[in-house]
């Protein structure tokens, strides 16, 4: 009888999860004026939620789950991408943290949310998108979040 229960709550669960409910369906966001180009889900990030500094767009889940910026500015110290990271102080207990020197990633835990920033740096500019959704649910949002991060290009 109890495994009747731990199915039926799975199921509740996987059926309320953004990412798992239906399909994604994925377009090309593009920034014009820096060359920005990334894999958007926009089936699931379906709601504007206003500009961020520079260039881009923020969005986000239809219930305010969770939200994604793309976004892009002039690297005007001409920082690398550590120095970069750097001088924004990121919290000590980042969980995943990757530099080179063409790009940075980090992830890690706010409250009940992952957030995972990255951002390439090419020709003057920073070209970034930052994700912040239900730490419940991260297994599920592992594939939108690679694919999202890895598609991210400037020129």
């Amino acid at each position: 009888m109890n495994w009747v229960v731990s199915v039926l709550v799975f199921a509740l669960v996987a059926s309320t999860s953004a990412v798992s409910a239906q399909p994604v369906r994925w377009t090309t966001y593009s920034i014009a004026q820096t060359g920005t180009s990334v894999d958007f889900p926009a089936s699931i990030f379906t709601e504007e939620a206003g500009r961020p500094d520079g260039y881009g767009q923020r969005f986000r889940t239809a219930d305010g789950r969770a939200d994604l910026t793309i976004q892009a500015a002039p690297n005007v110290a001409n920082d690398s991408p550590a120095a970069f990271l750097a001088k924004k102080h990121p919290p000590a207990r980042i969980q995943y943290k990757r530099t080179t020197p063409r790009f940075f990633a980090v992830s890690s835990y706010k409250a009940d949310k992952v957030w995972y920033n990255r951002c390439n740096f090419s020709s003057g500019l920073i070209h970034c998108v930052l994700i912040n959704y239900p730490a419940s649910e991260e297994r599920e949002w592992d594939d939108v979040v690679t694919r999202i991060s890895l598609s991210l290009s400037g020129k």
